[in-house]
């Protein structure tokens, strides 16, 4: 196992139940490292509990297979889908936390009541966005 941080694993944000190849190149396992260090990690300890990994980075053809969008920070390691025992809980510590200043996101999203959660990096595009999806 290759340990990103003390709670999260590359192989863990790249796994995929899809039949096709999804490992990251070297730019996409860096956007990985840093959306675990400074996004993920800081969440999961304020949480306190684990937090499950459902999508991470995800190869063209994942994507692909997923009905993901084109433009999806998935695609380059920027993004992850993420669930725990509590989503509601960890839904309100994570937007107390972009809201605090204390993590920094490109997009937090509710999905679906949340069913999961989506949590990117910021970019040029995102930057501490907190929706909802129905």
């Amino acid at each position: 196992m290759t340990k990103i941080t003390e709670h999260f694993s590359l192989e863990e944000l790249t796994k995929t139940n899809q039949p096709f190849d999804n490992t990251p190149n070297i730019e996409q396992i860096t956007n990985l490292k840093t959306l675990a260090n400074t996004v993920l990690e800081p969440l999961r300890i304020k949480f306190g509990k684990p937090i499950i990994v459902n999508s991470g980075f995800r190869s063209d053809e994942v994507n692909d297979a997923v009905k993901g969008s084109k433009t999806s920070q998935h695609l380059s390691g920027q993004a992850a889908d993420i669930t725990s025992s509590n989503n509601k809980e960890l839904w309100d510590i994570a937007t107390q936390m972009v809201k605090d200043g204390d993590i920094t996101v490109g997009q937090l999203i509710d999905e679906y009541d949340l069913k999961w959660i989506h949590i990117s990096s910021p970019n040029l595009k995102h930057k501490n966005e907190i929706k909802n999806i129905k």
